[in-house]
């Protein structure tokens, strides 16, 4: 008999396989059964809510038997949380604002608690929460990039780029297409000023891909920057090349430090181009083109558009613009925040 721990000792074929899905299944099993806590949760809180603005409405009661009852609940489940006045008042607000019962149990309640009071305390009609509450169900957002997206609202930005999507695709890729760009794009996690030049933000950009994808929305994939285009012998660069995997095509885009130009069209048509006929497969849809410039006037960007044959769209971008002014330029930079936090982290040690 082998003294060997059981862990050295070498599985039987096929193991492996079987042991990764397994771990899938209890993965997906664990996913289910939180949210199903948590579905039955947000709906027991909805009824709790319910009940208070329905007993205070019909028999006069005031706001202290939120107080008792907060303590009598408490009392009655020493180990549950949630039953705090303030939270008892959250319940309250909650069903106030949602009074469908069927819309809640269908669809609200997937979202967690703490998303349902992000959604009460920051936005102030029924309409507004609930897109935001579709786009955090289909996206799956945590709630800090829930507050984000309204914070910057993300609302009032989509699909408001001056594009030639309706001219030059079909209805339902255009109309797809169209909401996928925004004006303006926000820009703050650069942590970069309004004199900074086109390829500063290109390379910050790219160094925070990961915030910059975000900003894009659902459905961008990053290719590369500085892409190489090969035509007739002579190299030409392409600033930054993303695939929308909803599109299921490229999407090329500009950046530009100043005012749009009509002229700024010209290069990216050919950009566009080039990327179809040399990157695009059979499968992909034409390549979509993104003009992001420092500012722009709308009409002659409309202009501009009138005779473009190829799906363009023309934004702009915003640096800073979610600061007060005063506070723009005193900010550090992210490099200069990572260097604090660095040189502190050498100085504990060294301690």
């Amino acid at each position: 008999m082998s003294d060997s721990p059981i862990s050295l000792t070498p599985p039987p074929e096929g193991y492996a396989d079987w042991l990764a899905d397994l771990k899938s299944r209890i993965h997906t099993a664990q996913q289910r059964a939180t949210l199903g806590v948590n579905r039955e949760l947000v709906l027991l809180y909805w009824q709790i809510g319910r009940d208070i603005l329905e007993r205070q409405a019909n028999q006069g009661w005031g706001a202290k038997v939120i107080e008792r009852l907060a303590h009598d609940l408490r009392t009655a489940f020493p180990a549950m949380k949630g039953f705090s006045p303030r939270n008892l008042k959250y319940m309250r607000a909650f069903a106030e604002a949602w009074p469908d019962a069927e819309f809640v149990q269908a669809a609200l309640a997937q979202l967690p608690w703490y998303h349902q009071l992000a959604l009460l305390d920051k936005l102030p009609d029924a309409e507004t929460r609930r897109w935001y509450a579709a786009k955090a169900i289909e996206h799956n957002w945590s709630r800090n990039i829930l507050v984000m997206q309204i914070e910057t609202r993300l609302r009032e930005r989509s699909g408001k780029a001056v594009t030639n999507f309706e001219a030059c695709l079909p209805s339902p890729p255009s109309d797809l297409a169209r909401e996928s760009l925004k004006d303006p794009y926000r820009f703050d996690f650069l942590g970069l000023t309004d004199a900074a030049q086109e390829r500063e933000i290109e390379n910050a950009l790219v160094k925070h891909v990961t915030e910059f994808l975000l900003e894009l929305g659902a459905g961008f994939a990053f290719v590369g920057r500085q892409v190489l285009l090969d035509v007739g012998g002579d190299e030409f660069f392409i600033d930054l090349l993303f695939y929308h995997l909803k599109l299921r095509c490229y999407v090329v885009i500009e950046l530009k430090g100043g005012k749009f130009k009509p002229e700024h069209l010209g290069q990216l048509g050919f950009y566009l181009t080039a990327v179809d006929r040399q990157v695009k497969s059979e499968q992909d849809n034409p390549t979509i083109g993104l003009l992001l410039c420092k500012s722009k006037n709308k009409i002659v960007a409309e202009y501009a558009l009138g005779d473009k044959t190829q799906p363009m769209g023309i934004a702009e971008y915003k640096l800073l613009e979610s600061l007060p002014a005063e506070l723009q330029t005193s900010l550090p930079s992210i490099e200069q925040i990572e260097r604090e936090l660095a040189g502190d982290a050498l100085s504990t040690e060294e301690g």
